[in-house]
């Protein structure tokens, strides 16, 4: 049974892919993946294709989606599978590095709450029933983890490369996962990577953000257990 790696988002862990940890672990082995080591993508590709299985599927979300498509331009042959859920396969833009100098002072300087809660946590969800808990959470995750690394994921999404062409040679088993409301990762960046990956499957989940795995998770799931069923 083929290993599945699961990638979080920028200052995330394994909670949040909770629901998905519970319903799969059961079916095959399932790894969350850290990524705190680090500054660049490519080191962090690196060091998790140092400790992975010799074969596995990933499903990233956000940055997890980033670093996702960095290991598969690194190890095409390692990868039997590939998720990716609200991310971007671009370079990041101009105007949102800009928006990052400022943010690494404010965490250098013991403010990482205020960044979290002012300028990270309202874009994330959709408005709905959980949401106050699911920001509890995201926040949670993100002191936990602590400024350093909030530090070396801002500098790695920053400095990141175009994979546009990395996805244009994956020809395996593929998803492509966005929430319909998701404003940091719309649903052109999805519908891009659905053509350059034209195997894949596109599901988009209603009611959702940018994190559809806590806003919507028995449909995340679902559409999770599908493709692995293709691998």
């Amino acid at each position: 049974m083929t290993p599945l790696l699961l990638l979080p988002g920028m200052m995330c862990d394994a909670r949040l892919f909770g629901p998905q940890i519970n319903a799969l672990s059961g079916m095959r082995p399932v790894m969350t993946v850290p990524m705190d080591r680090f500054e660049t993508m490519q080191d962090l590709a690196k060091d998790l294709l140092v400790h992975a299985p010799p074969r596995f599927a990933m499903a990233g979300l956000s940055m997890g989606g980033i670093l996702a498509m960095e290991v598969l331009r690194q190890a095409p042959d390692r990868v039997a599978g590939l998720a990716l859920m609200d991310t971007n396969p671009k370079a990041e833009t101009d105007t949102v590095k800009a928006r990052r100098t400022p943010q690494i002072a404010a965490a250098m300087s013991g403010d990482l709450r205020r960044v979290m809660r002012d300028e990270m946590k309202p874009n994330y969800l959709a408005d709905g029933p959980n949401t106050g808990a699911i920001l509890d959470l995201c926040m949670a995750m993100a002191m936990d983890l602590g400024p350093e690394v909030f530090i070396r994921q801002s500098k790695a999404l920053r400095d990141r490369p175009d994979q546009q062409e990395t996805l244009r040679g994956f020809t395996g088993p593929a998803l492509v996962l966005c929430g319909a409301e998701d404003t940091l990762c719309p649903l052109e960046r999805h519908e891009l990577m659905h053509a350059l990956m034209p195997q894949s499957h596109l599901e988009i989940l209603p009611n959702a953000g940018h994190l559809p795995t806590l806003e919507q998770p028995a449909l995340t799931t679902q559409a999770l257990m599908t493709w692995l069923e293709t691998l």
